[in-house]
């Protein structure tokens, strides 16, 4: 049979958005499909996808029951050709990469047509019988058997290893822990004895060997600790963080039955949201009723409302969507079991903050804790600590520092030169490696250059900023990562936590406004080992960051400008740094018999002056 899993949102010609309820004649549909010369029996349902055009209008759950009455019948597609090609963020059909406007119930996969779903069962029978295991039924059978009593467990091998191994390992990586018990990293992912189907999904996503944060997060994730991670931008986070949430889905799954969302990941930005919704799609594959939810801002509320009608295990959400939603009482939170705050240091800052929290007051109290970002500064870090449960602090490298794979280069450069040096970098064909992402400090800006280095070199260049709507936006994106675009003029928008792996050359035309930004910015450059540079300009406008420029930038043994250096701005903010430090080292003398009197002596020696 083939069934409509939920309503449809399409856009009307007028302005008045419209719902239409997808219906087809189940018998005659399944005939059709048997008698297609597919071999494919019509068991398995499909179902219409929940994802609608962009240019839906958002509208309440109130006018969408009035006109759901008085909906017209529109029949599944039969053949691909009659389906359109999908808008950029639109769900993609898994064999002919049309819209994917329903979703497959036996794999959970979105297809375009009944051709192509026949065509897609075909395929994943054909390699079930190849690998020799038994295709997981959608009664959750053999789920059950699978996965009700996995718990993570040591490794034989890991448990094998002496103390002194075990720290010598940690230190060849970078890898510092706090906490009770951390449990020992793994050296492999087989060490974690995930599920099978799992364990295939995540080396068809090309991840053979774990990186450090993996092999460190992994296990203290699998064994149910609140974690708050550290670790260089482009190093694997989010993977350390999706496998502990989709194996905590997985628990759910089997001892609630189908129930509510188990798995909360919260991100700052859209682009970050739909990253990581992709990547836990392909963790998820032939996982029965293993869905994600996709909310976030600037896209349509009534397709993402549908959507949470379809048994939705892993939400993705940024925090504004995602309240406005509990304001609806379109989800309920109190079956999730693990909550994720990735790029946390953006995340608890004032704004974000209060959302978080509100969005916590929905989630019961005994939930898994997962933090992770680049950069955690201090004060974000007792915020997280507040937020977690006996937490296992983990860093890897050097805190607070860019990725050690990424060259950095330090300019000096006055604010009437820098559309100049940045032609000649362009210009570089030692440097020039496109597509190069330009950082500036405010959207106008972003406009004006692009038009700029347009005119000027020729280049096929594109400026990205929240101005843009979320459908441009996530078309500049993809066109990013496919190598459409020489050059992308952003603002803050892709600074964070997006895997751009083909950008080799960043440049931060302006300084961003403090050095968390910098470190997040800088990282575009060299995503999971990749190796690349970062260009930024400086000049007496960022007089306030010398200090901290020099103090990031000096040990990694890339040069400074002579400006920078023999500044007087410079100069003083180390001398001040300087006394903030001694004073900090009286402060902790320790007062004794021998040295009390000297002590009150000085004392009252500065109290004069």
């Amino acid at each position: 049979m083939f069934m409509p899993r939920a309503l449809k949102v399409k856009r009307p010609t007028d302005n008045t958005s419209q719902v239409l309820k997808k219906k087809c004649k189940l018998s005659q549909e399944g005939e059709k499909e048997g008698s297609d010369g597919t071999g494919q029996s019509p068991n398995h349902s499909l179902k219409t996808s929940t994802t609608a055009p962009y240019g839906s209008d958002q509208q309440s759950s109130e006018s969408e029951s009035s006109t759901e009455e008085s909906e017209e019948e529109e029949p599944v597609k039969s053949f691909r050709k009659s389906q359109r090609w999908p808008e950029p963020g639109e769900p993609v059909c898994v064999m002919c990469a049309r819209f994917g406007e329903y979703i497959c119930d036996s794999t959970d996969n979105d297809v375009c047509s009944l051709e192509c779903k026949a065509s897609h069962l075909a395929k994943m029978e054909e390699k079930t019988s190849q690998c020799g295991q038994p295709a997981v039924d959608r009664a959750g059978n053999t789920v059950e058997d699978v996965y009700k009593d996995y718990s993570y467990k040591e490794d034989a091998f890991i448990s094998g290893l002496t103390e002194e191994q075990v720290q010598r390992v940690k230190q060849e990586l970078g890898i510092v822990t706090e906490g009770r018990e951390v449990g020992r990293p793994i050296i492999e992912f087989e060490q974690c004895n995930l599920p099978s189907t799992l364990s295939a999904n995540l080396k068809k996503a090309g991840y053979e060997a774990p990186t450090p944060v993996q092999m460190q997060m992994v296990p203290v994730g699998l064994a149910g600790r609140d974690v708050i991670a550290s670790a260089d931008t482009g190093s694997g986070k989010t993977v350390a963080f999706l496998l502990p949430v989709v194996v905590c889905a997985l628990k759910r799954l089997v001892e609630g039955g189908l129930g509510g969302p188990a798995a909360l990941i919260l991100t700052p930005t859209r682009e970050l949201a739909i990253q990581i919704e992709r990547q836990t799609k392909e963790l998820v594959v032939g996982l029965p009723n293993m869905r994600t939810g996709l909310l976030v801002g600037g896209m349509p509320l009534p397709p993402q409302l549908h959507r949470l009608k379809s048994t939705i295990k892993i939400i993705i959400a940024t925090p504004g969507r995602l309240l406005e939603i509990l304001k609806q009482k379109a989800v309920q939170l109190d079956g999730v079991r693990v909550v994720v705050v990735d790029e946390a240091d953006t995340m608890l800052k004032m704004g974000f903050q209060q959302q978080i929290l509100k969005v916590l007051e929905n989630i019961p109290e005994e939930h898994q804790t997962l933090l992770t970002s680049a950069t955690i500064p201090k004060g974000t870090e007792q915020l997280a600590a507040r937020l977690t449960q006996d937490p296992v602090r983990i860093a890897i490298g050097d805190r607070n520092q860019p990725c050690a794979d990424i060259r950095q280069i330090v300019l000096w450069v006055e604010e009437p030169s820098k559309k100049k040096k940045l032609f000649e970098i362009l210009n570089d064909g030692k440097l020039y490696q496109p597509p190069v992402v330009v950082f500036v400090d405010c959207k106008l800006g972003a406009d004006l250059l692009c038009e700029a280095v347009k005119k000027i070199m020729g280049l096929n260049t594109v400026a990205i900023h929240s101005d843009k709507t979320q459908w441009e936006r996530n078309r500049i994106l993809k066109g990013l990562l496919e190598g459409d675009f020489e050059v992308v003029v952003s603002t803050g928008v892709l600074g964070r936590g997006l895997d751009l792996v083909n950008v080799k050359l960043v440049v931060n035309f302006d300084m961003p406004p403090n050095m968390d930004e910098y470190v997040h910015q800088v990282g575009r450059a060299g995503r999971l080992g990749h190796r690349g540079t970062a260009i930024t300009f400086v000049n007496n406008d960022n007089k306030r960051l010398f200090l901290e420029v020099v103090n990031r930038v000096k040990p990694t043994g890339s040069q400074l400008p002579p400006q920078l250096l023999n500044s007087p701005h410079l100069h003083e903010q180390q001398r001040r740094d300087k006394q903030k430090a001694k004073q900090r080292g009286e402060d902790d003398i320790m007062v004794t018999k021998n040295n009390l009197l000297s002590i009150i002596r000085k004392h009252n020696r500065s109290s004069k002056r």
